[in-house]
């Protein structure tokens, strides 16, 4: 499959969260919401794909009933973009606008392909080291992460090559050139985020393969479910036959999130 990804979709209320160009979201209220969705455009960390393609999920995320951020960050190819800029921005990005936005809402982070790399990163970030791009001396309000086909094993998608060398490009290099960065910026490589975490992916997904996410999931950090017949963009496609499975596993996070909060 080519990496042609869907387009179309208005764009929501433009906020700023730094300067630059690219640092920036948009806000898509929805009515009545249950959670606020931040959700990561994928692209391979690329500046030649950035979040328009993902308007139509905004939208119809928020026709579902919840509140959606859908921000843009420095990719790779842009000044600052890859390491460690793309990083820095999507930290900064769930660290200021849902609270700007909706802080009365329950915070999910989601994410498809490389930006599902950068929601389960985004989750785990007060694992790191203080000096880390990102870096969080606790956790932070995120009260469930949903990753779509993502790129969860940065090693793994080194090593297959994935994107034409896009996690080298992304990185500066491979696990053997950067093992600093890699021990920083890849998901699997990092302890559990300690949120409950979902990962769908589909079995016929030829960009990402699935095994990019086996390890990730290995040790029980997240619930990994397989589409049968889904391919890579089914997922983030509205109206798809994988869509509903969407939907649902952010409603069940959602209410996994209410739960815990009238546990407390």
């Amino acid at each position: 499959m080519s990496e042609m990804l869907p387009g179309g979709g208005a764009p929501g209320r433009l906020l700023r969260y730094g300067d630059g160009p690219d640092q920036v979201a948009e806000y898509y209220p929805g009515t009545d919401p249950t959670a606020l969705v931040l959700f990561v455009h994928g692209g391979f960390w690329r500046a030649r794909y950035d979040r328009t393609h993902a308007r139509p999920l905004a939208a119809a995320l928020s026709e579902a009933g919840f509140a959606v951020l859908l921000p843009e960050y420095r990719r790779v190819g842009q000044p600052g973009g890859g390491w460690p800029g793309t990083l820095h921005d999507v930290a900064t990005a769930v660290d200021e606008l849902p609270a700007a936005v909706a802080p009365q809402l329950p915070l999910l982070v989601a994410g498809h392909s490389a930006g599902g790399h950068l929601a389960l990163w985004a989750a785990a970030r007060h694992h790191l080291p203080p000096d880390a791009p990102g870096a969080r001396p606790a956790a932070q309000g995120i009260r469930g992460v949903l990753g779509l086909a993502p790129v969860a094993d940065l090693a793994s998608a080194s090593r297959l090559g994935l994107g034409d060398g896009a996690t080298d490009a992304f990185l500066g290099g491979s696990p053997a050139d950067r093992p600093d960065r890699y021990a920083v910026a890849d998901p699997t490589a990092l302890p559990p985020p300690g949120t409950p975490v979902t990962v769908l992916h589909g079995l016929a997904d030829d960009i990402v393969p699935t095994d990019v996410v086996r390890g990730y999931a290995a040790d029980g950090r997240a619930e990994f479910v397989l589409l049968p017949g889904a391919d890579h963009f089914g997922v983030i496609t509205p109206g798809s036959e994988d869509w509903p499975h969407v939907v649902s596993a952010l409603r069940k996070l959602a209410d996994e999130a209410k739960g815990a909060e009238e546990r407390q």
